[in-house]
């Protein structure tokens, strides 16, 4: 593996970091293969998604959305949705995901890895499990080669350092 590469978005501020790394067309093309990968691999499992939006209340579903920074920031900035603490916050307290509209996701073309690999469908469990763990990997590396600040953590309070 080569060292990262120096990078003009390597702060002390994880946020700023990864908003500027989402804003550069080479790193998000990295991140769109991740996502054409993902995609591929769904497509020829054929799982049963009842786009329900169950799966954006977390609480209820029994489950939470863990991203990494320059998912969040990839997310933000090409939501075309304006995102507020105030936001953030009602669908914190109401156990969901801020950009969940009338039960359906509000950005879906850019919707993280977590939300394009997890499905209700029971029969989708182990391999969705498996999936995420190379997608990530693959994000890692991303990260890593990229030279861009690494943080794994819950989507909302990801969201809510990038709108702070």
């Amino acid at each position: 593996m080569s060292a990262p590469q120096s990078t003009p978005w390597e702060s002390d501020k994880p946020a700023e970091a990864w908003a500027a790394a989402a804003a550069d067309p080479a790193i998000a093309a990295d991140l769109e293969a991740v996502y054409a990968y993902i995609a591929a691999a769904v497509e020829t499992r054929g799982p049963a998604c009842w786009a329900s939006g169950r799966c954006c209340h977390f609480e209820k579903a029994g489950h939470r959305l863990y991203v990494t920074g320059l998912e969040a920031a990839y997310t933000l900035q090409r939501a075309g949705v304006p995102l507020t603490r105030e936001r953030i916050d009602r669908a914190r307290a109401d156990g969901g995901c801020p950009f969940q509209e009338q039960n359906r996701c509000g950005v879906h073309p850019a919707r993280p890895l977590g939300c394009r690999v997890y499905f209700c469908d029971r029969t989708a469990q182990t391999w969705q499990q498996d999936l995420s763990e190379r997608a990530l990997s693959m994000i890692r590396e991303i990260h890593n080669r990229r030279g861009v600040p690494y943080q794994y953590a819950e989507w909302r309070a990801l969201l809510e350092m990038l709108t702070a």
